[in-house]
């Protein structure tokens, strides 16, 4: 339902009040506080339309903002004005949440909702028990169209429409249609964070994308791979298909929808339904949709914060842990380079066999598995610090081990692989080849799906053709390729201008950015004080912010700006500015290990002296002994480079760079290091904020 109750305004005031609260009850419940809230407003809009009845004016209770996962208390559609009111019944007091939430729905309608761009919207906080309330009529810094919210009690609510009305009778507005306003398309584009939890929460992909295609398109995928499910179920086979996509197309999205409708299909009674894994590499992309998931369903369904993070874990999970697990169950020392296991640690299941109870895994990011040397390396001294079990002369790469873990189930298995081209930030990254090449040689009756796109040269240097060239179990399908981005509603080029920036083609950054500048603010400063200022002016409602920088820049702590310190993703991505550690205080940083895969709405990226420009192309450092020193190793340096790439598309809304002016007195912050980088930011039309 788009709303529980509509009607014209002269329809609701000649509606008896009991009939108007049968509709409401009948699709929102009869709990005694939302029905006695609902017979107050009830009465209160019907006093207010009075005057109002003659007007060719709509009234709506209860209207659903998708992306939020909430409603609207009341909308008003008035004199080609939309009135977006929050009530807050026998409340006394505006509280600061209750402001950010009427101001986020006028947010998602102005930017989501295809009949109100055009449209002025007046978010309306009530708290009818309230003495004081305000009516300032303040126009958004924007020029959106957005009001400020106005704080109104049951008494001083009809002056506030009536003063609108009056100040807009000056304006020309675009006439708004009242009969297609309600079931207009709602085009959103999620965080990844707000699309996990809509999917728990049995959205549909479609009901959560911004565009037509590219909501056809995640389904379509969906809805192939699924078909994969089936069939290796029916037909007792294993199967591994690979899901490409352009940038920001929901690769991610795809794959946590399918673990998800997976998991729905699960119940105790029924075990011939098969369990999905969503795994990741990323572990802070996993941490945070973990708590973000198990923060929801607390909310939603109440009971215990830790069974709703156990539950959410079932489905989504680091693959390191899953890896662990498989390791655990291996006879060591490794013999012969074959892997064994370890029956005294571990016993087989009729189905599994001795693999995990899940017939579906399903890997994000798959290009960034390890290769052999690495995950042999890192194996044999027990993890990064020593502290986990060693195992030396292990053989195989981490794609290969993955199969082998899936393949030792005497059933079927599926995996899933999710696979970027480009972007790599990890030294040990084996690309998609490692996952084609063990299927060729040590699977190879497993079956092959996959997109017709991995042919592309940002995919194994286009050489997965002929790598693939003797396998005779493979199937290409264009429905395995996302081609529609889901990107920031501002700014879908921003990539591009991005791409064009490090790649320092200035006329072509130029051009781009001159497309994108009304709708996507990109600024600059050399005072990090001056940048969270306009971080903190550009936010409304809930929206977050927060500063990025690079791994590698060890030179801002002047700045108080310590990459050293360990940001805590949970907090940084899911808490408020009361939480020091929230991105929204402004003190912790994220870098790009951090950020990867994850958004904020407006981001300060503050930029050091490891990555300087000059006219003869990037230059690379890395600190340490207390000096810079030139980083020359050619895969080091695309690290570098696409570590700023990924902080150049964090933010959906717009950003603010800040290249501080260095020090002269300070061998490791000279000017120089700095002040080219400025100017060329600079050339491409970007613009320095003022100092206030």
């Amino acid at each position: 339902m788009n709303s529980y109750y509509q009607n014209r305004a002269a329809e609701f005031i000649r509606e008896p009040s009991d009939s108007i609260l049968r509709k409401l009850t009948f699709y929102g419940g009869n709990e005694p506080p939302q029905v006695k809230a609902w017979e107050e407003e009830i009465g209160l809009m019907k006093d207010i339309l009075e005057e109002w009845k003659n007007e060719n004016a709509e009234i709506i209770f209860e209207y659903t903002i998708p992306r939020l996962g909430k409603r609207v208390d009341v909308v008003l559609l008035l004199r080609d004005i939309i009135f977006c009111i929050e009530f807050k019944a026998g409340q006394s007091k505006y509280l600061q949440m209750d402001m950010e939430q009427v101001m986020d729905y006028a947010l998602d309608l102005k930017n989501f909702h295809k009949e109100s761009h055009d449209a002025p919207i007046v978010p309306i906080l009530v708290a009818t028990e309230a003495d004081e309330y305000t009516d300032v009529l303040e126009a958004s810094r924007y020029h959106d169209r957005i009001y400020n919210p106005f704080l109104s009690n049951s008494h001083s609510l009809g002056k506030i429409i009536r003063d609108v009305v009056i100040h807009e009778s000056y304006s020309q507005l675009k006439p708004l249609n009242i009969d297609r306003w309600s079931i207009s398309r709602y085009e959103p584009t999620p965080t990844i964070i707000e699309a996990a939890m809509a999917l728990y929460m049995n959205h549909s992909v479609e009901s959560i994308t911004r565009k037509e295609a590219s909501g056809k398109s995640l389904k379509e995928t969906t809805d192939y791979i699924l078909d994969i499910i089936h069939k290796s179920h029916d037909n007792k086979e294993k199967s591994i298909c690979f899901v490409t996509g352009v940038p920001g197309a929901g690769k991610t999205l795809v794959g946590l929808n399918v673990a998800i409708e997976q998991s729905k299909k699960i119940s105790e009674d029924d075990r011939r339904e098969s369990l999905a894994v969503y795994l990741s590499g990323n572990g802070p992309l996993v941490k945070v949709l973990t708590e973000a998931l198990a923060r929801d369903k607390k909310i939603r369904d109440g009971g215990n914060l830790t069974d709703a993070r156990r539950e959410v874990k079932r489905f989504i999970q680091e693959i390191y842990n899953y890896r662990e697990q498989m390791l655990n169950k291996i006879k060591t020392p490794i013999r012969n380079g074959k892997l064994e296991i370890d029956e005294s640690v571990t016993l087989a299941e009729e189905d599994s066999g001795f693999a995990e109870i899940e017939h579906i895994a399903i890997f994000d990011e798959a290009q960034r598995s390890w290769n052999h040397a690495k995950l042999a390396d890192w194996l044999a001294r027990g993890g990064s610090y020593g502290n986990k079990r060693k195992v030396p002369d292990f053989p195989m790469s981490e794609a290969e081990f993955l199969i082998w873990s899936l393949n030792l189930r005497k059933d079927w298995a599926v995996i899933v692989c999710l696979v970027g081209g480009g972007q790599e930030i990890h030294n040990g990254e084996a690309g998609i080849a490692e996952w084609i090449n063990a299927c060729n040689t040590m699977f190879p009756d497993w079956k092959v799906y996959i997109s017709d796109h991995l042919t592309d040269k940002e995919y194994a240097e286009g050489n997965v053709s002929r790598i693939l060239s003797g396998n005779t179990n493979v199937t290409y399908a264009p429905e395995l390729h996302l081609n529609v981005s889901m990107r920031s509603f501002r700014a879908e080029k921003l990539s591009l201008f991005v791409h064009y920036l490090l790649n320092l083609e200035e006329e072509n950054a130029r051009s781009v950015y001159n497309e994108i500048r009304e709708n996507y603010p990109i600024v600059l400063t050399r005072d990090i004080e001056e940048a969270k200022k306009w971080l903190r002016k550009q936010a409304r409602g809930s929206e977050r912010y927060g500063i990025v920088v690079s791994s590698k820049a060890e030179r801002l702590r002047p700045l108080a700006i310590d990459v050293k310190r360990e940001c805590n993703v949970v907090h940084w991505f899911l808490d408020d500015r009361n939480d020091l550690k929230s991105s929204l205080f402004l003190e912790d940083v994220a870098t790009e290990f951090d950020v990867q895969g994850l958004e904020l709405d407006w981001t300060c990226i503050a930029w050091d002296g490891d990555l300087r420009y000059t006219p003869k192309g990037w230059r690379y450092f890395k600190f340490g002994n207390n000096n810079w020193s030139a980083n020359k190793q050619p895969m080091n340096q695309l690290y570098q480079l696409n570590a700023y790439r990924v902080l150049l598309t964090r933010a959906r809304q717009g950003m603010v760079i800040c290249v501080p002016y260095g020090n002269k007195e300070d061998a490791t912050r000279l000017p120089e290091f700095y002040d080219a980088t400025f100017c060329y930011l600079k050339r491409l039309g970007l613009k320095e904020i003022e100092n206030n």
